[in-house]
C-alpha cells in the first residue's frame, strides 16, 4: 500500500499573525492520481492545495511540475499556494530560484528566507493578456454583485485580465458600496463556470495611485471570498498596465472583509510577465 502523502499547511501573504490565505501543500504527489488529489483538497478545505508531482532532474535550476485542486475541481494556477510551496521546498533544501511548470505556463521563483527565519517568495508569472469585457457578460456579472456602471470608477474601465487565471475586474468608486456589496454565490458561480473564468471575480477600490484594496471572489471553488489571490494580483498589475497607470509597484490590500488581512505587492514592468510578492509561514 502506498503511504498517504504529507500534508503541509502554510498561510501565505498575511499582514497580520491572523492574516494571509492558507494553502495545503504536497511535495510528494507524484503517484497520486487526480481523483486523490481532489479528495485530499477537498479534505484540507482550503481555496487551494498545491501538488508537486514531478521535478525536472537535467534542468540549469530546480525545475518541479506542480498541480493545484480547489476543493472542486483543478485551478489552472494559484499565487497564493504557489508562494506556499515555494517557501516549503526552500525550507527543506535550501533557498534559490525555482521554476515551476504550471497548468497555465512555466513561473520562475526567487525565495528567500531572512536572519530570523521569515520566509519571502517574489514569482514572474506567465505573460499577460488583458481583453475587454462583453457589455452583456458585464452586465449580468453587475447585476449579480448589487452594483450599475454608474457606480464604478471610470479611471478604471473593466477588463478581464490573464496572469495564470482569467479574472474579470472591476473598480467601485465608492468605499461604502465596495465594503458592503453582497451576491449569491452559487449564481455567480454559474457566470464563472459559463466565461471560464476559474480564478476569483476581482473587485477593486483604488485608495491611492499606490495602494489598492481588493475583494477576490471565489464560489466556484467553493470558497465565497479569497483572503489573498496571487494570480489575481498579477491579473491587477496586468490591467494597470493595460490602462496606462503610472505606479510600478503596487500595495494589493486584501483579506480584511473575511477577517484575514493580506498584503501582496506588486511590480509592473514595462512589458512581460507581473512580479507578485509575499511572504509564507507554517501553519502548525
Amino acid at each position: 500500500m502506498t503511504a498517504a502523502p504529507e500534508i503541509l499547511r502554510y498561510s501565505a501573504f498575511a499582514a497580520t499573525p491572523e492574516g494571509g490565505n492558507p494553502a495545503g501543500v504536497v511535495l510528494d504527489g507524484g503517484a497520486l492520481t487526480d481523483q486523490r488529489m481532489q479528495e485530499i483538497a477537498a479534505e484540507v478545505g482550503y481555496s487551494e492545495t498545491a501538488f508537486v508531482v514531478g521535478q525536472a532532474m537535467d534542468a540549469p535550476v530546480a525545475r518541479y511540475r506542480v498541480r493545484y485542486w480547489s476543493p472542486a475541481a483543478e485551478v489552472p494556477f494559484c499565487g497564493h499556494a504557489t508562494v506556499a510551496t515555494a517557501v516549503a521546498l526552500a525550507e527543506r533544501d535550501g533557498a534559490g530560484e525555482v521554476m515551476f511548470d504550471t497548468n497555465a505556463g512555466p513561473v520562475t521563483l526567487r525565495p528567500t528566507i531572512g536572519a530570523n527565519g521569515t520566509a519571502t517568495v517574489s514569482f514572474t508569472s506567465v505573460e499577460p493578456d488583458v481583453r475587454a469585457v462583453d457589455d452583456d457578460v458585464l452586465d449580468r456579472l453587475l447585476a449579480l454583485l448589487g452594483v450599475t456602471r454608474e457606480d464604478l470608477d471610470s479611471r478604471y474601465p473593466p477588463k478581464e485580465s490573464f496572469a495564470g487565471n482569467r479574472h474579470p475586474v472591476v473598480t467601485i468608486a465608492d468605499r461604502e458600496l465596495f465594503d458592503q456589496f453582497r451576491f449569491a454565490p452559487a449564481e455567480v458561480a454559474a457566470l464563472m463556470r459559463e466565461q471560464g473564468w476559474l480564478g476569483t471575480v476581482t473587485v477593486l477600490h483604488a485608495v491611492g495611485p499606490a495602494d489598492v484594496d481588493a475583494r477576490n471572489l471565489f464560489p466556484v471553488g467553493r470558497i465565497t471570498e479569497d483572503p489573498a489571490t496571487g494570480s489575481a494580483a498579477a491579473s491587477v498589475g496586468a490591467y494597470l498596465r493595460d490602462l496606462g497607470h503610472p505606479e510600478r509597484t503596487i500595495r494589493i490590500h486584501q483579506g480584511a472583509h473575511v477577517r484575514r488581512p493580506s498584503l501582496l505587492t506588486v511590480t509592473i514592468p514595462e512589458s512581460g510577465g507581473i512580479e507578485v510578492s509575499g511572504g509564507a509561514f507554517r501553519i502548525e
